[in-house]
């Protein structure tokens, strides 16, 4: 009679000899990684089964080195609503440039005092009353023929 094979079947399989290692069974008393504490040493944070959450090593934790508040407002610091010379040349020449008609185009949005600065160039002479200038965007508008007028409230 022939040698029959026998078929394989999951019962049957195992691992390859030497491929599993068994896992070390830490912090289970005499039986575990060098016995009794496991090499944890006796009590204390790190003897513990974990570390609580923001714990960086001793070292000051970031939620503490972070400032507390955000910062403040200065009360006494004047906000000024910014109006670029480029802006100004959709005006027609001659026309009175003033904050309320800059809010009222939609180019100035919040209220208060409106600054006019240089960015641009303005090729037209209008005459532009604001609560104040940059050197050079005074000097570029009256350059253009216009005039710069500075409004005190």
């Amino acid at each position: 009679m022939s040698e029959q094979k026998e078929q394989l079947k999951l019962h049957n399989l195992s691992p390859a000899p030497a491929s599993k290692k068994k896992r070390i069974r830490v912090g289970r008393g005499e039986g575990g990684r060098r016995g009794k504490t496991a090499g944890r040493g006796t009590k204390g944070l790190k003897a513990r089964n974990s570390l609580r959450p923001g714990f960086e090593g001793g070292q000051t934790p970031l939620a503490m080195r972070l400032p507390k508040l955000k910062g403040f407002r200065n009360p006494n610091k004047e906000y000024f609503a910014i109006v670029n010379l480029v802006t100004l040349n959709q005006f027609d020449e001659g026309t009175e440039v003033t904050p309320d008609l800059l809010r009222s185009k939609g180019l100035v949005r919040h209220r208060g005092r409106v600054k006019v600065l240089a960015e641009g160039s303005i090729d037209r002479a209008l005459t532009v009353r604001a609560h104040s200038f940059s050197a050079s965007a005074r000097e570029k508008i009256e350059g253009a023929g216009g005039s710069a007028t500075v409004i005190s409230e």
